[in-house]
């Protein structure tokens, strides 16, 4: 349509036509005269609209379901993130938790033992010295460290310190196979060496070839010269087995560390010897041994001892006054009742 006057007119004839009859339909309420002419356009374009709405619906369902989809994506992906943090932090309550228990432990060896310790943690193992059994720790010269010193943690003899660094430390573990260190046994106060093995046992030669040792027997460290490398008394192991004496200069017996070395976290490195050798003192107290259970067993009177106490008043031996029983070492002769003939007194009896 061209825009001119006429379809300009036109246009505003339009408008003010739809006005008036919005007017009119407004006042009229309920009875609006233009009421048959809405049901009749309900009628003709009803099908219409659902069949159109039929077809729109699930374009508009499916575009609510995709923004809600990307809403519960969401959601999920901060839940998942709170259960991540939430997984960490109890993963880390539980490694705290360990750790103050391993220096718990730790402190209350060192307190046994009177050493003064400087606590560490284990930061990597197997350092670059070959094939050592190796650690390194997170303390250093400026902590106070020097080589050369005692390293334990609260179950015994970790190892000694081979190379200082400003802020770490490395230890040789006392299962390598070049660690060495001076031995006494609990008690017997028996003097030896106990050598590192690559493995998680110790080999101990012992200076006298007849001493008096078995399984079970603990040992602690001897000590060195101004405690170094090794302070006196730390708990090293329990003997697992002897070996017979076969005629060499030393006796050797093989011995179970208490430290577990594949597990270490928590370590102290011994910066202060104690004032006198604490001997036995920081070995735990052994356990106890269990009580044999007693056994409390009933015995039953036979028929012969029912029989016997039915017989009791009838002038038996037992029930006269002193004096009228056999004389001292001569037997009694049998009396009537008694079971002189078993099979008569049964009779008798029933």
């Amino acid at each position: 349509m061209r825009d001119n006057r006429e379809s300009r007119l036109l246009l505003v004839l339009l408008v003010a036509i739809a006005f008036a009859l919005i007017t009119v339909d407004l006042r009229g309420g309920e009875q609006s005269p233009l009421d048959g002419a809405r049901r009749g356009a309900a009628t003709v374009f009803g099908p219409v609209q659902n069949t159109v709405a039929g077809a729109v619906d699930p374009v508009g369902n499916a575009v609510s379901a995709v923004r809600d989809s990307g809403k519960r994506h969401d959601r999920l992906a901060a839940l998942e993130r709170e259960n991540a943090e939430l997984k960490q932090r109890l993963g880390s309550d539980d490694r705290n938790r360990s750790q103050t228990k391993e220096l718990d432990k730790l402190l209350r060896t060192a307190a046994a033992g009177q050493y003064g310790v400087k606590g560490a943690q284990v930061i990597a193992i197997g350092a670059a010295q070959g094939f050592s059994w190796t650690i390194t720790i997170d303390v250093g010269e400026r902590d106070g460290i020097r080589r050369d010193m005692t390293v334990l943690n609260g179950d015994g003899l970790v190892g000694r310190v081979t190379t200082v660094g400003p802020s770490t430390s490395t230890v040789l573990l006392a299962t390598d196979p070049d660690f060495t260190v001076g031995t006494r046994l609990e008690k017997s106060n028996e003097l030896g060496f106990a050598n590192g093995r690559g493995d998680s046992w110790l080999t101990v030669q012992l200076l006298n070839t007849r001493a008096n040792v078995k399984k079970g027997d603990r040992m602690v460290t001897f000590g060195s010269s101004n405690n170094r490398p090794f302070v006196p008394g730390v708990p090293v192991g329990e003997v697992i087995q002897v070996t017979p004496y076969s005629g060499d200069l030393t006796r050797t017996v093989r011995v179970r560390p208490y430290v577990g070395f594949s597990r270490l976290d928590i370590v102290g490195v011994v910066v202060e010897g104690p004032r006198k050798d604490p001997r036995d003192m920081v070995l735990p107290d052994p356990p106890k041994k269990k009580p044999i259970p007693t056994v409390t067993v009933t015995v039953t009177p036979g028929a012969e001892d029912a029989d016997a106490d039915g017989q009791e008043g009838d002038g038996q031996q037992g029930d006269g006054p002193p004096g009228d029983g056999p004389p001292d070492g001569q037997a009694a002769p049998p009396g009537p009742d008694q079971d002189q003939y078993p099979d008569q007194a049964d009779e008798q009896g029933d």
